[in-house]
């Protein structure tokens, strides 16, 4: 009697989200190869440098509070569609190959990896509610898993329910999500002294981050990288 393999690790054809021809991912190796290129980016923060730079001059004036940060894609054509549907339009099966794109841009930096424990970004509850996942943590735990390090969603928490700060103009934005991060003290413990990797979809000008960051050295954690899936280039490099 033939036996049959479980549907579940079956690898049935898919349309890619990119160029949408028929591919095992839903984001294809030639589509990958094409856009998901390593460039030279800032080591602070991630933004499109030109080569041989490794701080862009807004760190090297005034440094963030995380240590590090690295992005996979720039949040440009072809991936600001691709983010955008599987944050916003219930896209849920993007997840896998978005968090692959990520792993391999974290694993092309020597130290970007080594972190201790791995916290996404928080939504607030009704947020949740409406969506009916975080992307910041489907992604974190894909690559905290594919990286073998632990992920906890339940540290960092958002105590205030922000604007959309996407809908903001850029000076608005730190004031918009100021003291909107904290962790509890009895949570506290498991972030005290350790390498914290904060894992988001995208950062555009890193009020998100720099709030995040902040409630997390406030905890106790020893220093924050970032693991962001896609940087907002600057106006003038769009």
């Amino acid at each position: 009697m033939l036996a049959l393999r479980p549907v579940s690790v079956l690898r049935l054809p898919t349309r890619c989200a990119v160029c949408r021809q028929w591919a095992q991912s839903r984001v294809c190796a030639p589509c990958v190869e094409r856009f998901a290129a390593s460039r030279p980016r800032c080591r602070t923060c991630a933004i499109a440098v030109p080569a041989g730079t490794t701080r862009c001059g807004d760190c090297l004036r005034e440094a963030p509070p995380f240590t590090a940060a690295v992005a996979a894609v720039d949040y440009a054509y072809p991936w600001a569609d691709v983010v955008a549907s599987f944050k916003f339009a219930q896209g849920i099966d993007r997840v896998g190959a978005l968090a692959d794109l990520l792993a391999a841009a974290i694993l092309r930096d020597d130290d970007a990896a080594n972190v201790d424990l791995v916290v996404p970004v928080p939504l607030a509850g009704q947020r949740l509610a409406e969506r009916g996942y975080n992307q910041a943590w489907e992604l974190a735990r894909r690559v905290a898993r594919r990286l073998r390090r632990p992920a906890r969603a339940d540290l960092l928490q958002r105590w205030v329910d922000t604007p959309h700060v996407a809908d903001l103009p850029r000076t608005r934005r730190p004031a918009a999500v100021r003291g909107a991060f904290g962790v509890a003290p009895a949570d506290a413990t498991p972030l005290r002294g350790r390498r914290v990797a904060l894992v988001d979809d995208v950062m555009t000008t890193g009020a998100t981050a720099t709030e995040a960051t902040r409630a997390l050295l406030a905890a106790g954690a020893a220093e924050v990288l970032l693991w962001v899936l896609a940087r907002t280039p600057r106006p003038a490099d769009a």
